[in-house]
Protein backbone atom coordinates (compact mmCIF):
# COMPACT_ATOMS: atom_id res chain seq x y z
CA UNK A 1 0.00 0.00 0.00
CA UNK A 2 1.73 3.10 -1.04
CA UNK A 3 -0.70 5.27 1.08
CA UNK A 4 1.73 6.01 4.61
CA UNK A 5 -0.09 5.09 7.70
CA UNK A 6 0.65 6.34 11.00
CA UNK A 7 0.39 4.24 14.17
CA UNK A 8 0.04 4.74 17.73
CA UNK A 9 -1.32 2.93 20.78
CA UNK A 10 -0.59 -0.22 22.83
CA UNK A 11 0.91 -3.48 20.13
CA UNK A 12 -1.10 -5.73 18.67
CA UNK A 13 -0.86 -7.99 21.25
CA UNK A 14 -2.32 -5.91 23.99
CA UNK A 15 -4.64 -4.54 22.24
CA UNK A 16 -8.34 -5.22 21.75
CA UNK A 17 -9.77 -3.07 19.34
CA UNK A 18 -8.22 -1.36 16.38
CA UNK A 19 -9.33 2.42 15.25
CA UNK A 20 -8.50 3.05 11.61
CA UNK A 21 -8.99 6.60 12.18
CA UNK A 22 -9.13 9.05 8.55
CA UNK A 23 -7.92 12.72 8.51
CA UNK A 24 -9.69 15.69 7.00
CA UNK A 25 -9.00 18.18 4.72
CA UNK A 26 -6.02 20.12 5.36
CA UNK A 27 -5.55 17.72 8.54
CA UNK A 28 -2.87 14.90 8.92
CA UNK A 29 -2.38 12.11 11.33
CA UNK A 30 -1.24 14.48 13.98
CA UNK A 31 -4.73 15.76 13.53
CA UNK A 32 -6.39 12.70 14.89
CA UNK A 33 -3.66 11.61 17.15
CA UNK A 34 -4.84 15.24 18.94
CA UNK A 35 -8.13 14.25 18.92
CA UNK A 36 -7.80 10.67 20.45
CA UNK A 37 -6.13 12.34 23.34
CA UNK A 38 -9.32 13.09 24.14
CA UNK A 39 -10.87 9.65 24.25
CA UNK A 40 -10.87 7.81 27.73
CA UNK A 41 -10.88 3.95 26.43
CA UNK A 42 -7.86 2.15 26.59
CA UNK A 43 -6.27 -1.19 24.48
CA UNK A 44 -7.22 0.90 21.35
CA UNK A 45 -4.70 0.52 18.69
CA UNK A 46 -4.55 3.35 16.02
CA UNK A 47 -4.17 3.24 12.39
CA UNK A 48 -4.05 6.27 10.81
CA UNK A 49 -3.38 6.89 6.71
CA UNK A 50 -2.35 10.22 5.51
CA UNK A 51 -3.37 11.63 2.38
CA UNK A 52 -1.34 13.00 -0.13
CA UNK A 53 -1.38 17.43 -0.42
CA UNK A 54 -3.61 16.57 3.23
CA UNK A 55 -6.46 16.08 1.36
CA UNK A 56 -8.19 13.01 -0.11
CA UNK A 57 -10.13 13.98 -3.08
CA UNK A 58 -9.60 17.69 -4.40
CA UNK A 59 -13.51 19.34 -4.88
CA UNK A 60 -15.82 19.95 -2.40
CA UNK A 61 -18.06 16.44 -1.46
CA UNK A 62 -21.38 17.67 -3.21
CA UNK A 63 -19.78 18.30 -6.49
CA UNK A 64 -20.43 15.69 -9.17
CA UNK A 65 -18.54 12.26 -8.85
CA UNK A 66 -16.90 12.42 -12.02
CA UNK A 67 -15.34 15.81 -10.47
CA UNK A 68 -13.39 13.97 -8.00
CA UNK A 69 -12.28 10.76 -9.83
CA UNK A 70 -9.56 9.64 -9.84
CA UNK A 71 -8.71 10.66 -6.72
CA UNK A 72 -12.38 9.38 -4.71
CA UNK A 73 -11.58 5.59 -5.90
CA UNK A 74 -7.98 5.56 -5.16
CA UNK A 75 -8.97 6.98 -1.18
CA UNK A 76 -11.42 4.49 -1.11
CA UNK A 77 -8.85 1.51 -2.45
CA UNK A 78 -6.85 3.08 0.26
CA UNK A 79 -9.27 2.59 3.05
CA UNK A 80 -9.99 -0.49 1.86
CA UNK A 81 -6.66 -2.08 2.15
CA UNK A 82 -5.76 -0.28 5.37
CA UNK A 83 -8.83 -2.56 6.52
CA UNK A 84 -7.13 -5.75 5.32
CA UNK A 85 -4.15 -4.97 6.19
CA UNK A 86 -5.24 -4.07 10.26
CA UNK A 87 -7.10 -7.82 9.87
CA UNK A 88 -3.69 -9.68 8.99
CA UNK A 89 -2.51 -7.62 12.23
CA UNK A 90 -5.00 -9.73 14.08
CA UNK A 91 -7.92 -8.10 14.08
CA UNK A 92 -11.47 -9.59 13.40
CA UNK A 93 -13.74 -7.16 11.31
CA UNK A 94 -15.93 -7.19 14.64
CA UNK A 95 -13.11 -5.64 16.20
CA UNK A 96 -12.39 -2.82 13.97
CA UNK A 97 -14.12 0.67 13.89
CA UNK A 98 -13.85 3.39 11.55
CA UNK A 99 -13.10 6.95 12.32
CA UNK A 100 -13.55 10.17 10.45
CA UNK A 101 -13.72 13.47 10.66
CA UNK A 102 -15.32 16.08 7.79
CA UNK A 103 -13.74 14.56 4.66
CA UNK A 104 -12.43 11.59 6.62
CA UNK A 105 -16.14 10.95 7.54
CA UNK A 106 -17.53 11.72 3.83
CA UNK A 107 -15.09 9.11 2.54
CA UNK A 108 -15.91 6.23 5.16
CA UNK A 109 -19.72 7.18 4.55
CA UNK A 110 -19.56 6.23 0.75
CA UNK A 111 -16.95 3.40 1.17
CA UNK A 112 -19.52 1.86 3.37
CA UNK A 113 -22.40 2.72 1.38
CA UNK A 114 -20.20 1.63 -2.02
CA UNK A 115 -18.53 -1.12 -1.08
CA UNK A 116 -20.32 -2.63 2.44
CA UNK A 117 -18.11 -5.03 4.63
CA UNK A 118 -18.43 -6.12 7.96
CA UNK A 119 -17.02 -3.57 11.01
CA UNK A 120 -17.31 -3.33 14.57
CA UNK A 121 -18.59 0.26 14.20
CA UNK A 122 -18.17 3.76 12.57
CA UNK A 123 -17.59 6.61 13.87
CA UNK A 124 -18.60 9.71 11.75
CA UNK A 125 -18.13 13.01 12.38
CA UNK A 126 -19.65 16.00 10.52
CA UNK A 127 -19.69 14.21 6.77
CA UNK A 128 -22.06 12.08 4.74
CA UNK A 129 -21.62 10.07 1.27
CA UNK A 130 -19.71 11.98 -1.67
CA UNK A 131 -21.91 13.25 -4.60
CA UNK A 132 -24.61 15.61 -5.70
CA UNK A 133 -27.35 12.97 -5.62
CA UNK A 134 -29.26 10.40 -2.95
CA UNK A 135 -26.72 7.56 -2.79
CA UNK A 136 -29.17 4.48 -2.40
CA UNK A 137 -28.25 1.73 -0.04
CA UNK A 138 -26.96 -1.57 -0.73
CA UNK A 139 -28.81 -4.11 -1.67
CA UNK A 140 -30.09 -6.36 1.73
CA UNK A 141 -29.02 -5.35 4.74
CA UNK A 142 -25.02 -6.53 4.58
CA UNK A 143 -24.30 -3.61 7.83
CA UNK A 144 -26.46 -5.46 10.19
CA UNK A 145 -25.08 -5.20 13.72
CA UNK A 146 -22.78 -2.36 12.84
CA UNK A 147 -23.38 0.25 15.31
CA UNK A 148 -22.57 4.17 13.97
CA UNK A 149 -21.71 7.13 15.74
CA UNK A 150 -22.67 10.18 13.40
CA UNK A 151 -22.53 13.69 14.77
CA UNK A 152 -22.68 17.20 13.59
CA UNK A 153 -23.03 20.78 13.63
CA UNK A 154 -26.63 22.17 12.53
CA UNK A 155 -25.12 25.54 10.62
CA UNK A 156 -21.62 23.66 10.13
CA UNK A 157 -19.81 26.10 7.42
CA UNK A 158 -19.03 22.68 5.13
CA UNK A 159 -21.67 19.85 5.70
CA UNK A 160 -25.03 20.45 5.02
CA UNK A 161 -27.30 18.57 7.72
CA UNK A 162 -29.74 17.48 5.47
CA UNK A 163 -26.23 15.26 3.75
CA UNK A 164 -25.82 14.15 7.46
CA UNK A 165 -29.52 13.05 7.68
CA UNK A 166 -29.81 11.49 4.13
CA UNK A 167 -26.52 9.03 5.43
CA UNK A 168 -28.15 8.14 8.23
CA UNK A 169 -31.10 6.94 6.60
CA UNK A 170 -29.47 5.27 4.00
CA UNK A 171 -26.72 3.67 6.67
CA UNK A 172 -30.00 2.53 8.61
CA UNK A 173 -31.77 0.85 5.07
CA UNK A 174 -28.37 -1.11 5.25
CA UNK A 175 -29.34 -2.35 8.93
CA UNK A 176 -26.75 -0.33 11.00
CA UNK A 177 -27.90 1.26 13.91
CA UNK A 178 -27.52 4.89 13.92
CA UNK A 179 -26.84 7.06 16.79
CA UNK A 180 -27.58 10.31 14.93
CA UNK A 181 -27.07 13.71 17.03
CA UNK A 182 -26.78 16.63 15.32
CA UNK A 183 -25.62 19.45 17.82
CA UNK A 184 -26.19 23.50 17.58
CA UNK A 185 -23.88 26.18 16.66
CA UNK A 186 -21.85 27.25 13.17
CA UNK A 187 -18.47 26.08 14.05
CA UNK A 188 -16.63 23.06 12.15
CA UNK A 189 -15.19 21.60 15.59
CA UNK A 190 -15.47 17.80 17.22
CA UNK A 191 -17.16 18.51 19.95
CA UNK A 192 -16.97 17.25 23.25
CA UNK A 193 -20.31 15.20 23.54
CA UNK A 194 -19.18 13.62 19.97
CA UNK A 195 -16.05 12.62 21.66
CA UNK A 196 -17.92 10.92 24.36
CA UNK A 197 -19.91 9.02 21.87
CA UNK A 198 -16.96 7.56 20.53
CA UNK A 199 -15.85 6.15 23.85
CA UNK A 200 -19.31 4.07 24.30
CA UNK A 201 -18.91 3.24 21.10
CA UNK A 202 -15.43 1.45 21.71
CA UNK A 203 -16.66 0.44 24.89
CA UNK A 204 -19.27 -1.90 23.33
CA UNK A 205 -16.60 -3.64 21.30
CA UNK A 206 -14.44 -4.53 23.79
CA UNK A 207 -14.52 -8.13 24.43
CA UNK A 208 -14.69 -10.61 26.94
CA UNK A 209 -11.66 -12.51 25.63
CA UNK A 210 -9.46 -9.68 25.43
CA UNK A 211 -5.75 -10.55 24.27
CA UNK A 212 -2.77 -10.03 26.12
CA UNK A 213 0.74 -10.82 25.62
CA UNK A 214 0.11 -14.22 26.54
CA UNK A 215 -2.70 -14.97 24.20
CA UNK A 216 -1.37 -14.86 20.15
CA UNK A 217 -2.99 -12.88 17.77
CA UNK A 218 -5.53 -14.08 15.29
CA UNK A 219 -4.18 -15.66 12.10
Amino acid sequence: MDTPVTTWGPETQQAHTAVIAIHGRGQSPAFMRDQAERLHSTGVRFYCPSAFGQTWYPKQFLEPLADNEPHLSHALDAVDSLARAVEADGFPPERIVLWGFSQGACLISHLVLTRPASYGGLALLTGGFVGPEMLPAPEGRPLQGTSVVMRSIEHDPWVPTGRVKETAKALSAAGADVDLLIAPGNEHIITDEAMSAVDRLLRSIRPSDTRGPDRPAAT
